[in-house]
């Protein structure tokens, strides 16, 4: 049956894959019949999505992707065992409510290592010339609703959110002609084990007016996952220097 929304035959670098929706992401592609490379810190917790996924041929890359310097052995190595990149899903990043007088210059290096040097160091890596399958490639930043509006407390974070959106436009541009797509995924609140145990959802009223917040109630996993999919499929040949808002009418309002 003709699926366009079908990864098989594709290889994907999903980083963050070692919970959250990361972890999502990497098990969903799976099961539309990519090649996985799992990427993040800690190799127990990616061996726990590994075990979840189904398919063969995938890949685990224990790698702290703010020590730059060991990002191209890690994609080398990962084009000598599985060939040539056809998507990215760069999930990994941080957050936190940090207001301006709290701000100083070594939150805003610890900030924008994490969300935009990372990001863009392993693109570069993966960008260059016989990394990228020769049909294309697909690369999906993750960004935020607060890369595109604004909250108390979430100036740094919305900043590097925001930094991936303008970068994503531009480098879509420079890569066209070789046919990489770069586009963003801006979420809304999503319910994950970590999201769980903060105040804004553990706490019944925080939880209440969060909720109120987004039209169609809170985000799950799946519903960014399934997102991400369309982004590296076939079925969105045609986009790029996008980004998707999936906030369940957050920024309706």
């Amino acid at each position: 049956m003709f699926n366009p929304f079908s990864l098989a035959g594709k290889t994907i670098l999903v980083t963050g894959a070692s919970s959250g929706i990361g972890r999502q992401c990497a098990i969903d592609c799976s099961r539309m019949g990519a090649r996985v490379v799992l990427i993040g810190r800690s190799e127990e917790r990616l061996a726990e999505t590994f075990h979840e996924m189904i398919g063969c041929g995938h890949m685990i890359t224990a790698i702290d992707l703010t020590d730059f310097d060991r990002i191209g052995g890690c994609v080398t190595d990962i084009i000598s065992q599985c060939g040539p990149i056809h998507g990215v899903l760069h999930c990994a990043g941080i957050s936190a409510i940090l207001s301006l007088k709290q701000m100083d210059i070594l939150h805003l290096d610890h900030f924008f290592r994490n969300n935009v040097y990372s990001a863009i160091e392993l693109t570069r890596e993966v960008c260059k010339v016989h990394h990228i399958a020769k049909e294309g490639a697909s690369i999906v930043f993750f960004s935020s609703v607060m890369g595109c509006v604004g909250e108390s407390g979430k100036s740094l974070y919305g900043m590097t959110k925001g930094a991936l959106i303008a970068g994503s436009r531009s480098l879509a541009c420079e890569y066209a002609k070789r046919k990489v797509r770069f586009n963003v995924i801006s979420p809304g609140a999503v319910e994950t084990p970590i999201n769980a145990r903060q105040p804004y959802m553990a706490d019944p009223e925080l939880r209440q007016l969060l909720e109120e917040k987004h039209l169609l109630g809170l985000g799950r996993t799946i519903d960014i996952s399934y997102a991400c999919i369309y982004l590296l499929s076939d079925a969105s040949r045609w986009i790029t220097g996008q980004n998707l808002i999936v906030d369940g009418g957050y920024t309706a309002r």
